[in-house]
């Protein structure tokens, strides 16, 4: 059934409601509200709210709306830059190695969470397997691993590598999309409690607890009222360097593209994507300000309208999930709750194990299944001054992502035997 809103114009301005309602719900002094966002974080509702529009509502539609696109391509790059100008490289390096263990756990926790899941589904309701008719569906699957570990060129790498149909792809993205929407719904919340979950870790939150107050430190020696041609100096950089990342990405991109062959050879087939380097750019021009003068546009309120773009983002993402899906696809829901509670067990046991801080649970997660429109999102959650950590490991996913798919590839063929 079409959506009641299907003019992109009126969808931004429900979205922008929902928005602000939320921030200004979650700032006001009434009792009930103080006590309604202890437990449910803004950010999440942001996310959710959007999701219930789409479906029972009927009132929008992420299918049908353009403006996932132009947040993830125009806004997110943007923001990339506008909360890389103020990042503090030194208090990065100093997160520690625990950053990248965690990240090489989710990789890990996928890789082996495909073919786990295909074992208990054979013993459990091997019917479910059935979905793909005569072909089988480990191959489908091969393309979720793609998607979780590195990103969308990583998933269509996949398609093509193991001759999925169009059929059974379109039955794959339903797990990837819902499964992996509903695990950052339960990421943005645990960001909210984190404290208590650094708790039951023993972690050591120190090194990010420091680099929150030195970027925090900085931003209050800093701040001022910003004066109108300060707001569009920093547009001016935002957009700017999305022009300059965009154009970059389709300079690379065609050339990338003229040696495919020997790409995929190496199974570096991110290289082709445009997307890869568009935030790869962005990134680069944003991190490369940082050290120029520009990096005082952050007294002026950089982050902070980095921060919007990030909001609007989140909105767009959560309108994309139909939790309709959830219920005409159960046994592709149970395929995909299973791989991801296997990816979450491991997440969980190797930072209790290293005693890692929550933080480096839910970005290095969501780097490999969100990849780098959703992970500063995540990261951001716990702070602004986060956020480069998420975009940076998510870059680190789109390098991994083709060949630790083709490792879960063969281990869930083998299992499907």
């Amino acid at each position: 059934m079409a959506p009641v809103f299907t003019n992109d114009a009126v969808v931004l301005g429900l979205l922008f409601i929902v928005i602000a309602w939320v921030f200004h719900t979650s700032n006001s002094p009434k009792p009930f509200w103080k006590k309604f966002y202890t437990i449910i974080p803004s950010i999440l509702l942001c996310y959710f709210i959007p999701a219930l529009l789409n479906w029972p509502l009927g009132l929008i539609s992420g299918e049908e709306s353009r403006l996932y696109f132009v947040a993830s391509r125009y806004l997110l790059p943007a923001s990339l830059i506008l909360l890389c100008l103020s990042i503090d490289m030194k208090g990065i390096i100093n997160l520690g190695p625990k950053a990248l263990i965690m990240f090489f756990a989710a990789t890990i926790g996928i890789i082996l969470g495909g073919p786990i899941a295909i074992l208990a589904m054979s013993a459990i309701a091997p019917g479910v397997l059935d979905i793909g008719g005569t072909e089988e569906v480990w191959r489908g699957l091969t393309t979720v691993a793609g998607s979780w570990i590195g990103g969308g060129a990583n998933q269509a790498s996949m398609k093509e590598i193991y001759g999925v149909s169009d059929s059974l792809f379109s039955k794959m993205i339903v797990i990837d999309v819902i499964c992996a929407n509903i695990w950052t719904g339960f990421l943005l919340y645990g960001a909210n409690i984190s404290k208590k979950v650094d708790g039951w870790l023993k972690s050591d939150t120190s090194a990010i607890d420091d680099l929150k107050k030195r970027v925090e430190d900085y931003q209050a020696s800093i701040a001022k009222i910003p004066t109108l041609p300060e707001v569009m100096t920093i547009l001016a950089v935002a957009f700017g360097g999305t022009a300059l990342a965009r154009w970059g990405a389709d300079s690379i991109t065609p050339f990338m593209n003229k040696h495919a062959d020997f790409l995929d050879q190496y199974n570096l087939t991110s290289l082709n994507s445009d997307f890869f380097w568009l935030v790869v750019i962005a990134t680069t021009v944003g991190v490369g300000l940082s050290f120029t003068k520009f990096r005082k546009l952050e007294g002026s309120g950089a982050s902070r309208l980095g921060s919007v773009f990030i909001f609007i983002l989140v909105a767009t993402i959560g309108m994309q999930m139909n939790i309709r899906e959830v219920l005409d696809n159960p046994g592709l829901f149970a395929i995909g709750i299973s791989w991801m509670l296997v990816h979450v067990i491991i997440m969980i046991a190797v930072a209790k194990l290293i005693k890692a801080p929550f933080f480096f649970v839910a970005v290095g997660s969501q780097a490999n299944v969100g990849g780098a429109a959703s992970a500063p999102v995540v990261a951001a959650a716990f702070s602004p001054a986060l956020a480069p950590v998420g975009v940076l490991l998510a870059v680190l996913g789109y390098a991994l992502g083709t060949y630790g798919a083709i490792l879960c590839a063969y281990l869930m063929e083998y299992v499907s035997k």
